[in-house]
């Protein structure tokens, strides 16, 4: 699946992400994946469904959806880089991902986000209704051991 618009290619193309700026990005720049080890984004990315967002050859944003294709599906490492912020990316990325053909009929999409609940609002995205049916086992500052 690739969608290109004023000069950005946003494909699902696995073959496409440069995992080395991929790294960098989270590594340095996100604030859930601080130190994450170059070896760990790229199992991350052989294992879910992939997106990313192109101009020219360079990779400048991206996202991946760790799902079963079936009934779950749950978003993480999204992002655009700053210079390419405020141009409607992220929502074209969005629509892109939600429609993507293999994640048609599950019955829960979910994420976590410090800072973006209006963008994935406009999505369908709320605050859950049970917040306290979930539960969690949370590794601080994992990366940095």
């Amino acid at each position: 699946m690739e969608i290109i618009e004023n000069g950005y290619i946003f494909s699902d193309d696995v073959q496409k992400i440069d995992a080395i700026s991929v790294h960098h990005y989270l590594s340095t720049q996100s604030y859930w994946a601080e130190g994450i080890p170059l070896e760990t984004v790229q199992k991350s990315i052989d294992n879910s469904l992939c997106f990313g967002i192109y101009k020219e050859t360079n990779q400048i944003g991206f996202a991946r959806w760790i799902t079963d294709k079936a009934t779950f599906a749950y978003l993480a490492d999204v992002y655009v880089l700053e210079e390419h912020r405020g141009l409607g990316l992220s929502k074209k990325l969005m629509s892109l991902m939600l429609f993507h053909p293999a994640l048609q009929g599950l019955r829960r999409y979910m994420l976590a986000t410090q800072d973006a609940h209006g963008l994935y609002a406009q999505f369908g995205f709320k605050p859950l209704e049970h917040p306290d049916r979930l539960m969690a086992v949370v590794v601080p500052k994992a990366y940095q051991q």
